[in-house]
């Protein structure tokens, strides 16, 4: 039997709209998105399926996406109240999931709203060995700038290039498929995720030392050395943290592979 899925919005504390998705019954688990994607993405979406049985799963769309507005000038302290109104949403408690740029965006909240119970990252792409990209610390302003220039394919591919090193040739390519269009729309947002991150993705060592919730940060045995350093140094950092790797997987995680381990993580006392 299927779980029934709603469609809700909830207003944020600067009155921006944020449109979610509520999958299944339960304790609550709110889904925090990375860049490029939104509520109904193929890995959210599988990850809010495979829970729905046990729990009621909030898949929502970050400000500046898909059914959610946005409101000028950008604060990550307002995506933090994003979160908190769509925790509100859920019956002011909630467990949180993040997947990359949205684990740092949860961490972050974490530290801020003690209604958040327990907290899920996956591979939060802080930058702390020499192998990792070498991302300029104005880095959200120039994706900003470029935006505003309407140069979106240009923020895109500054964006990819640099912070999730994607070979250029690569993105030429990426460009003549009718999925850049769907990026083009989101490429506003890229400027958010930097600014999420903060000045060269640098690990917010004393912000992770004071969280006080049960913490699963999970990593890909496929994905790049530098990410699995980034896991390895928040759950070094996080008090109540445990450290994850799971096989055969990249950073283009599998929802497959993530639910058995949110199960058991949100599952357990």
């Amino acid at each position: 039997m299927t779980a029934a899925t709603l469609t809700g919005t909830v207003v944020s504390a600067d009155g921006t709209a944020i449109a979610y998705d509520r999958h299944g019954s339960g304790p609550a688990v709110v889904l925090v998105h990375g860049a490029f994607t939104g509520r109904g993405h193929p890995t959210m979406g599988g990850v809010a399926a495979g829970l729905a049985p046990w729990f009621s799963v909030y898949d929502y769309d970050r400000r500046g996406r898909g059914g959610s507005g946005d409101t000028s000038p950008y604060a990550v302290r307002r995506e933090i109240e994003d979160l908190a109104a769509v925790i509100g949403a859920a019956g002011g408690r909630a467990m949180v999931f993040g997947g990359s740029s949205g684990g740092a965006l949860a961490l972050e909240a974490a530290a801020r709203l003690p209604a958040v119970t327990k907290l899920a990252v996956w591979e939060p792409p802080y930058h702390v060995t020499a192998d990792a990209p070498a991302v300029p610390h104005d880095f959200a302003a120039r994706l900003d700038g470029l935006v505003r220039q309407g140069r979106r394919g240009d923020a895109i591919e500054l964006f990819m290039v640099a912070a999730a090193q994607v070979p250029g040739e690569v993105v030429a390519a990426m460009r003549a498929t009718p999925s850049w269009a769907e990026s083009e729309a989101l490429a506003h947002t890229l400027a958010y995720e930097a600014a999420v991150m903060g000045p060269g993705n640098a690990l917010p060592a004393a912000l992770l030392a004071g969280l006080a919730q049960p913490t699963l940060v999970m990593n890909g045995d496929a994905s790049p050395p530098w990410m699995a350093a980034a896991g390895q140094a928040v759950a070094a950092r996080v008090p109540r943290a445990v450290h994850r790797v799971l096989e055969g997987q990249t950073h283009a995680v599998a929802a497959g592979a993530l639910v058995p381990e949110l199960l058991e993580f949100f599952v357990a006392g």
